[in-house]
C-alpha cells in the first residue's frame, strides 16, 4: 500500500503529462517558456485571484512574498511552530523575526484569537499556515491585518484546492504562497510552488525579484533572486490542472469517510463550517502513537508524522528565548499526531484495511 500514490496518478494522465513534457523538449525554451505564462494565467483563474507568479519552490515563494512586503532586520512576523520550518526559515532568510502564536487544537492552524496580543510597532506580517489542507478563519485574519494596517500572507502549501465561504485558498489574503513539491494535493516532478495576489505593486514586484530583480533582460530595479519556475514542471502542473478539481472531490469524500469510520476510536480531524478539507495529509491525534505505528507497519501500511518537533524546540530557533511549555497545544499535537495513507486513488478496500487495521491497534 502507498502512503501517497504517484505512480497510480501518471498512469492515469501519462498521455498528457509525456505530451505535454515532450512539447518542452521540442521547442527547447526550457527556462520561462511560453506553458510558464500559460500556467499562471490557469492558476490564477483557479485561485480567483488576479494575479499569480510561479516560483522555483514553495519555499521560495515565501521568502520572495516576505521581500516584496519590504520585510527585514529589525521587523517581525507572526506565524506558528506546528509546521515544517520553511514558514520560519524564510523570515530568517530575510532577516525578520519570527514570532510564535499557539494552535487551535481541533484545526491545528493558528490560533486566531491569540493574535493581537503579540503585534507591535515591529510587526509587518502575520502568516498563517494552512495545515494538513484546511483554511484557518481569513475573514478575523483579515480583519485583523486591515486594523493594524499588516499584512497577511497565506502559506497554503498544504491548502491549495480547499475553499473557505466559497472561496479558495491563495484567493483570500494578500498574498497567498502554495507548493507544487510532489506530494502536495497539486504536485509537479520537483520543487515548484507559485504566489497569487490582486495588488498589482505587489505582483510587479515578486515577478521582478523571482528573476533577478528585473521584468526585462539587463534592468535589474530590486534585489532579487534566481527563483524561475522550470518550464518542464509547468507542462506537468498544465497537464494536471484539469484534473485537480475531480481530485480535490476525491480527497475530500476519502477523507469524510475516514473521519466517519474512525471517529468512536480515535480524535479524527474536524472541518469547521464553511470550509472544504484537501486533506494533504489525513492526520489522527492518539495517546499512544509508536505503539500504533509498529502495529500498522506490521500489517503493512505505512504512516508518517507531521512534525514531531516543533520549531520552538529546533536548535536553529533557540536564540528567539521560547521555552518548552510556551506552547501547550502545538506541543501536545506534536507528540499525539500520526497521518494515514491519503491520495485520490485510495480505494475503499485499503481505505478499509487501514480503518481496521487502526481498530485492531487502538483496541
Amino acid at each position: 500500500m502507498q502512503f501517497i500514490d504517484l505512480k497510480t496518478q501518471y498512469k492515469e494522465y501519462q498521455t498528457e503529462i509525456d505530451g505535454a513534457m515532450q512539447a518542452v523538449m521540442e521547442h527547447g525554451r526550457f527556462i520561462m517558456g511560453p506553458e510558464i505564462a500559460e500556467v499562471e494565467t490557469e492558476l490564477a483563474s483557479f485561485a480567483g485571484a488576479k494575479h499569480c507568479i510561479s516560483v522555483s519552490s514553495g519555499t521560495h515563494s515565501l521568502e520572495i512574498a516576505l521581500r516584496a512586503l519590504n520585510i527585514g532586520p529589525g521587523d517581525e512576523v507572526i506565524t506558528v511552530p506546528f509546521t515544517w520550518i520553511s514558514s520560519s526559515e524564510v523570515i530568517l532568510l530575510v532577516g525578520a523575526k519570527p514570532v510564535f502564536v499557539d494552535i487551535d487544537p481541533v484545526t491545528f492552524n493558528i490560533d486566531v484569537d491569540q493574535i493581537e496580543s503579540l503585534i507591535t510597532e515591529k510587526t509587518k506580517a502575520i502568516m498563517p499556515v494552512c495545515l494538513f489542507g484546511q483554511m484557518p478563519n481569513f475573514e478575523k485574519l483579515n480583519a485583523i491585518g486591515k486594523k493594524h494596517g499588516i499584512a497577511i500572507l497565506e502559506d497554503a502549501a498544504q491548502s491549495f484546492g480547499a475553499t473557505q465561504n466559497g472561496k479558495r485558498s491563495c484567493g483570500v489574503a494578500d498574498i497567498g504562497s502554495t507548493s507544487f513539491f510532489p506530494a502536495k494535493p497539486l504536485g509537479c516532478y520537483g520543487d515548484g510552488g507559485a504566489l497569487f495576489t490582486d495588488d498589482e505593486e505587489l505582483a510587479t514586484a515578486m515577478k521582478a525579484i523571482r528573476t533577478h530583480g528585473g521584468t526585462k533582460r539587463h534592468h535589474h530595479t530590486l534585489v532579487g533572486t534566481n527563483g524561475r519556475f522550470d518550464t518542464l514542471q509547468a507542462a506537468v502542473i498544465l497537464a494536471k490542472l484539469p484534473h485537480f478539481q475531480k481530485e480535490v472531490e476525491a480527497r475530500g469524500r476519502i477523507g469524510a469517510r475516514y473521519s466517519e469510520l474512525l471517529r468512536d476510536c480515535c480524535t479524527v480531524p474536524e472541518v469547521m463550517d464553511g470550509n472544504t478539507h484537501v486533506y494533504a495529509q489525513y492526520t489522527l491525534r492518539v495517546d499512544d502513537r509508536e505503539a500504533l505505528q509498529a502495529r500498522l507497519k506490521e500489517a503493512g501500511i505505512p504512516t508518517a508524522v507531521y512534525y514531531p518537533k516543533c520549531l520552538h524546540e529546533q536548535p536553529v530557533f533557540e536564540f528567539l528565548g521560547y521555552s518548552y511549555g510556551d506552547f501547550p497545544e502545538c506541543e501536545k499535537a506534536s507528540k499525539e499526531v500520526v497521518s494515514l495513507p491519503m491520495h485520490p486513488f485510495l480505494t475503499e478496500q485499503d481505505q478499509d484495511l487501514v480503518v481496521e487495521a487502526v481498530k485492531s491497534a487502538i483496541a
